[in-house]
């Protein structure tokens, strides 16, 4: 069909109309992986609240008055950020039909914007050691305050390697990782029933998190009492060689938090009468989204910088 100001409107109508099937058919089809690490919470403004974190009670004998946890305490907020790419259309290529690479770029923004959360996700996990989750403290830290008048502060974070080599190396780093998040109580003292799960790994070390996580012995011959313990996650977003994280995500809510605001969508300027027309002669093709990453239970968690 030949581009001509009678048609344009039908033409770019038709050209929308193809770039979006193209667009949502490479968003549904790409593989992701936050979903293992990450609870997804729909967000209706431009910030969310998380005053509930941390107010999940126990069952408990009913004696006297019922003790009531209010949501009050905490003031963690989620800001939601928009995330955008944008390509032009020279109204001459339509013209020409000189568009066979556009379905492949439209794939391509449809699989990044698929990656959205799982870039913003493993984001979040990895600069635990720094940014800060509802108490206060870094998601990974040596003095997350205890819970009620008796709380006893507690660790999550650790600097050992993570290491397959022999009994009493495992057992320094991941071992005590496992050991610590088990072991952790309520403010009544009884146990969180925490149980690690995933080992989220970078993909230096997934030959040693493999190991761990499969081999009937270590390095030095001695039993591997962890194997079977834990699934492996190898991902490339970490940003050290060094760092591994021991997560349990079995649990309704997961380590992470993905706040979705408006899900990834494909929206074209395409009036005929715009100034980016008769100034540029170009029609617009974007991607738009809003979300954020935010950090849930640090108890779900365990981390370690994998230096010492």
């Amino acid at each position: 069909m030949k581009f001509t100001a009678e048609n344009a409107k039908e033409v770019l109508a038709h050209l929308y109309t193809g770039l979006k099937a193209t667009f949502n058919k490479s968003l549904n089809e790409t593989e992701a992986t936050w979903q293992q690490i990450a609870t997804e919470v729909p967000s209706s403004s431009s910030s969310e609240n998380y005053a509930w974190l941390g107010k999940f009670p126990k069952l408990r004998k009913w004696v006297g008055e019922k003790v009531v946890k209010r949501l009050e305490g905490h003031g963690y907020t989620v800001q939601n950020e928009p995330y955008e790419a944008t390509i032009a259309i020279h109204k001459h290529e339509i013209a020409d039909n000189e568009l066979l690479g556009i379905p492949t770029i439209v794939a391509s923004m449809g699989e990044e914007a698929k990656q959205f959360p799982e870039d913003v996700v493993f984001e979040a996990l990895t600069q635990g050691f720094d940014n800060k989750c509802y108490d206060g403290k870094p998601f990974y830290a040596t003095n997350h305050p205890g819970e009620g008048k008796k709380g006893v502060a507690w660790s999550n974070k650790y600097t050992a390697k993570l290491s397959a080599e022999s009994l009493a190396l495992a057992q320094a780093g991941f071992g005590a990782a496992r050991t610590g998040m088990m072991s952790l109580k309520d403010e009544n003292g009884r146990s969180l029933k925490i149980v690690p799960n995933l080992l989220v790994v970078p993909p230096a070390l997934e030959s040693v998190a493999k190991a761990l996580a499969t081999a009937a012995k270590f390095g030095d011959g001695t039993e591997n009492i962890y194997k079977g313990t834990v699934e492996v996650l190898v991902h490339a977003g970490l940003e050290t060689d060094t760092e591994w994280h021991l997560l349990a995500t079995k649990k309704v809510i997961k380590p992470i938090i993905f706040q979705s605001r408006q899900k990834p969508e494909l929206l074209a300027q395409t009036d005929i009468t715009s100034d980016d027309v008769f100034m540029r002669g170009e029609y617009k093709f974007g991607v738009e989204a809003r979300g954020a990453a935010g950090y849930g239970l640090p108890q779900l968690a365990a981390g370690s910088t994998g230096t010492a």
